[in-house]
């Protein structure tokens, strides 16, 4: 709801001398949007000003914008003292009824009470009328700094701090001795022999509870909630001085005993802004006046606003989130070991504007000081938007600018994995083992071939395998440890696996190669578990026959083997990662909670859910949200 319209709508439950000598914000309002804005320092200008020299501009709007900011002053002046001589006038009459109640004469002591608990209840209403005005003044000062360019809202603040509605010390010191006196702990005008028993609040107020047996309560009282403002105030602070703007913050909020809700911090190099979402532990206003002082003392700028006190929470639980609650969470990893262009930060945030997606955080994954490789976006994402629709026009963009897009629920699971499954050929290593048998065996073409259409998805992986095999029957089974020494191994293997072991993760190869090599790799990186297919050696083991041995492990079998791994670890599916290339592996990555398809075959890449096309597997630390600097400090352990 707009102020405007709330402060219209809140006036008319009041009497009708507070409504009138409420300030006119619909008339400052329009005042602005009339006659400052057009001439702001921030506004475009017309189109028959543009050849005009900019000295002769500027002369002419400044003068014209300086005469409507000085009205608009005028104006906020009339409007501020209009409401401050009702409040001094209401002030009078409740210090005189005070003084003249009838406890003063002998009345008795329910009755007394009941004068000062109405009183209270008056003094009350007070307090929340001038805390209403001076909202409407706070937001109709940012309006005005917002349009003329001119920030001038803390200069008048601090004006205002010689007001007695701004100060309300006799009205502190009145309601002091008001809830002392119903509460009956201090007030001189009324003796009671025995200790008070605490008040009750009810529909009609506060009041005492009957005499039931027990003396002994707490004599100390507070106001009840009913009764106190918890009023909600964003405060922020920007400047050059961080943690002195902090502390100037938190040194006030603690002055004026005021509840924190939440924070929140920004850092551009020594430039630092800090947020606070606060409750208001009374009425007076006093504390606006000393965090304007505060700002000054360290060069900082101060922006403060009075949430209006509409049905729901215009804040919400959590100033990261708002306004951005309840909506689907997810973390997007950008990455490109050559650098992140503007070209494709320009049309990745286009495509987020067209779903209305928000980008509720971003951090820096590369390292600083060099290339821009990798950034981490916390988003913001509508329930309506169709994922398949997004994944396809997000696969689309990255394939045309070489730079991969990984989305995951930004969940507890993303931030908790625990168990990494890799596939073994073009994944770990750069080969295909069965084609490096098959050099040995002479059958390089045919093999090449039959692995090509089964990574492509066209042919059954058990078929292709079948086939594959059979041609190397007859072929000597030493080639085995000489294909061990010819293998290479991805880039950045070795040292992911380190790290992930170093983190407390658990590893596992599982291939469609073949379980010697399968071995090797894992004694290699200190893998806990390797699965393979196993080749069928002549009795004497000297050949292979041409077979296999056990069951095939194909696309089903690695799914298979992926769960009963997680259960001998005690995982959820969602706490494992797999990584691979093939068709073969898409059941694999499919049952993960987080499948990347590694430098993978189209039709894989277009149905994983992450991709990584780049040449390092320690890319993959980026999308567990670590960044280079947390990789320095693993490989340094």
């Amino acid at each position: 709801m707009k102020f405007g319209k709330y402060l219209t709508e809140r006036r008319k439950t009041l009497p009708p001398k507070w409504a009138d000598s409420c300030i006119d914000y619909v008339l400052l309002k329009n005042h602005v949007k009339q006659h400052v804005k057009p001439y702001g320092l921030t506004s475009s200008l017309p189109s028959s000003l543009e050849d005009k020299p900019f000295a002769d501009v500027f002369l002419s709007r400044s003068s014209k914008l300086q005469a409507a900011v000085a009205e608009f002053f005028q104006l906020l002046d009339k409007e501020i003292d209009r409401f401050a001589a009702l409040y001094e006038a209401e002030c009078d009459d409740l210090a005189k009824r005070f003084e003249s109640r009838g406890v003063v004469n002998g009345t008795g002591h329910d009755e007394g009470k009941s004068s000062a608990n109405q009183m209270l209840q008056d003094l009350v209403k007070l307090e929340k009328y001038v805390f209403l005005n001076y909202t409407g003044i706070t937001k109709i000062l940012k309006k005005n700094d917002r349009h003329s360019g001119f920030r001038l809202s803390e200069h008048y603040i601090l004006r205002l701090s010689t007001k007695p509605f701004y100060r309300s010390e006799e009205l502190s010191l009145l309601k002091k001795r008001l809830i002392d006196e119903v509460s009956g702990t201090s007030s001189p005008l009324i003796h009671t022999p025995n200790p008070p028993l605490s008040p009750i609040v009810t529909d009609k107020g506060l009041s005492l509870p009957s005499s039931i047996g027990s003396q002994t309560q707490s004599r100390s009282w507070f106001p009840p909630a009913s009764l106190l403002p918890q009023q909600k105030v964003l405060v922020t602070m920007t400047g050059p001085h961080g943690t002195d703007i902090i502390g100037a913050v938190l040194e006030n909020l603690a002055r004026y005993k005021c509840e924190i809700d939440d924070f929140v911090l920004s850092r551009l190099y020594h430039n630092v802004t800090f947020g606070c979402l606060i409750r208001l532990a009374s009425e007076n206003v006093d504390i606006f006046r000393d965090l304007a002082e505060s700002a000054r003392k360290w060069d900082a700028t101060l922006f403060f606003d009075v949430q209006d006190a509409t049905k729901g929470d215009p804040v919400g639980s959590s100033l990261e989130d708002a306004p951005y609650e309840n909506r689907l969470k997810y973390t997007a990893t950008v990455l490109n070991q050559n650098g992140l262009t503007s070209r494709f930060l320009h049309a990745w945030t286009r495509l987020l504007l067209d779903e209305k997606i928000s980008v509720e955080k971003m951090t820096r994954l590369s390292a600083s000081g060099a290339k821009l490789c990798s950034v981490e976006y916390r988003l913001s994402v509508p329930a309506e938007v169709d994922f398949d629709l997004f994944r396809a026009t997000l696969f689309q963009m990255s394939s045309e600018h070489g730079t991969d897009v990984a989305l995951q629920p930004n969940d507890v699971y993303r931030k908790h994995k625990r168990l990494v499954i890799f596939d073994m050929d073009s994944t770990l290593i750069q080969q295909e083992v069965i084609d490096e048998i098959a050099k040995h065996a002479g059958v390089v073409a045919e093999v090449a071939k039959i692995t090509e259409s089964a990574m492509n998805g066209e042919i059954d992986f058990k078929e292709s395998l079948r086939r594959r095999v059979g041609l190397l029957k007859g072929t000597p089974a030493s080639v085995l440890e000489h294909v061990k020494t010819q293998l290479t191994f991805t880039e950045g293997a070795h040292f992911l696996c380190r790290a992930l072991k170093r983190l407390g993760f658990k590893l596992a190869v599982i291939s469609g190669g073949f379980m010697p090599l399968a071995l090797h790799v894992k004694n290699q990186l200190g893998l806990d578990y390797a699965f393979a297919n196993q080749l069928k050696v002549s009795p004497d083991g000297q050949t292979l026959t041409g077979e296999t041995v056990g069951p095939i492990v194909d696309g089903m079998r690695k799914a298979e083997l992926l769960e009963v791994i997680a259960q001998a670890e005690s995982v959820t599916p969602e706490q494992v990662i797999a990584v691979g290339d093939g068709a073969n592996d898409l059941w694999m990555l499919a049952a993960a909670g987080l499948g990347i398809a590694f430098n993978a075959k189209p039709r894989v890449q277009k149905e994983a859910r992450a991709r990584i096309n780049q040449t390092s597997l320690r890319n993959v630390l980026y999308l567990l949200g670590y960044t280079d600097d947390d990789a320095k400090q693993l490989a340094e352990m």
